[in-house]
């Protein structure tokens, strides 16, 4: 493991936060099988926001990266665990060092992939919204509590944030 920071763990003051990170469902799945989240191409800042006990959502417009099918689907969900933030020692392809910042997080390895469709009307992310997906292009974003319970319940992870 490379450099950390503040562990940013919530205290008895902090509210819960919910985030949305736009990643492709292959890279999902590895950050899921590693226990961690990752957005932005590793940048730090995306992490750093987050806190332990927020919750966090992957939607994946598409299944592989680069140029992969067209998904629109909620891939993945969970809880940012307790721990600090830390930079990653990461080989990349072409031989150069990859050093992308992460997280802990928790995943819920019950919940199934949900659709984006459905919610549009539902979601006060999309809603009334007609280039919605313009949004997204940020890659890291902060959700409401509604819509967080919203995604979850589509996703079978209703209970998510009550355990």
């Amino acid at each position: 493991m490379g450099e950390a920071t503040s562990d940013g763990d919530h205290d008895a003051e902090q509210t819960r936060r919910y985030w949305m990170g736009v990643v492709h469902r292959d890279h999902v799945l590895r950050g899921v099988d590693q226990g961690i989240v990752q957005t932005n191409h590793g940048a730090k800042f995306s992490v750093a926001k987050m806190r332990a006990g927020d919750g966090f959502v992957f939607y994946s417009p598409k299944d592989v990266y680069p140029d992969g099918r067209s998904l629109r689907e909620f891939t993945a969900i969970g809880v940012i665990a307790p721990g600090e933030v830390w930079q990653a020692d990461v080989p990349g392809a072409d031989g150069l060092e990859f050093r992308p910042w992460r997280r802990k997080a928790d995943w819920d390895e019950s919940a199934t992939p949900a659709p984006i469709t459905p919610l549009l009307d539902v979601l006060e992310l999309t809603r009334g919204i007609r280039n919605w997906g313009l949004q997204l292009q940020k890659g890291h974003l902060e959700l409401s509590e509604h819509d967080f319970r919203i995604i979850a319940g589509q996703m079978g992870a209703a209970g998510l944030l009550d355990r």
